[in-house]
């Protein structure tokens, strides 16, 4: 196996390859903007995927190409698709539970107040698991482009001072979060995460 297989994202070959089942024909340019990933990237999957034999290319005039899932991608995005699905029901068995128990040792030492810092499914995950306890949410804070809302509180950029709790709630970003938590003046102590060791060996 060369090192472009072992760098190859399999939730990400996933998501590309269920962009190519569909019935439309896409452009990588297409694609890199549905998957929210730079173009280039997108051609190195692309390429893999052809050198697999899981995807081929259609010719059309003009130079434009239409990328086609062949018999073996159909049956290699299933499998991916399950592993997927499995991924994910462990993650939140995990983080459910591993959030839970974070909020209770907080609810323990009187905190009545939480910021939330990240948002995807687990910080879903987490708010869940927020509701079995006493631990008001009253803020989300996010990095980049702020739109949107998350549970009818509006996304804020990361900003100090704080004090009270600020709860990462992406693993994905869980260290690129931290630091942004650090750099913007929020104390250490005020800054929690939880434990991915017991989700198979990290985060799609």
């Amino acid at each position: 196996m060369n090192d472009s297989e072992k760098s190859l994202d399999p939730h990400r070959s996933f998501l590309l390859m269920s962009e190519i089942a569909g019935e439309e024909t896409l452009s990588q340019r297409e694609i890199s903007r549905r998957l929210g990933i730079a173009v280039g990237l997108v051609n190195s999957y692309l390429k893999n995927l052809v050198a697999k034999g899981y995807v081929r290319v259609k010719d059309f005039p003009r130079n434009r190409y239409a990328y086609l899932l062949t018999p073996q991608g159909f049956a290699e995005k299933s499998r991916l698709a399950y592993q997927h699905m499995t991924y994910f029901t462990g993650l939140y068995t995990v983080a459910r539970q591993d959030y839970l128990a974070l909020f209770r040792t907080l609810e323990a030492d009187g905190v009545g107040e939480v910021t939330f810092c990240g948002v995807d499914e687990v910080a879903e995950i987490a708010y869940l698991s927020l509701q079995e306890t006493t631990v008001q949410l009253v803020q989300v804070m996010e990095q980049g482009a702020l739109m949107g809302e998350f549970f009818g509180r509006r996304l804020e950029p990361i900003a100090a001072p704080l004090n009270r709790p600020v709860i990462i709630t992406s693993l994905k970003r869980r260290e690129s979060l931290r630091e942004a938590l650090y750099r913007a003046g929020i104390p250490r102590n005020l800054v929690f995460s939880v434990s991915v060791d017991r989700t198979n060996g990290g985060v799609l």
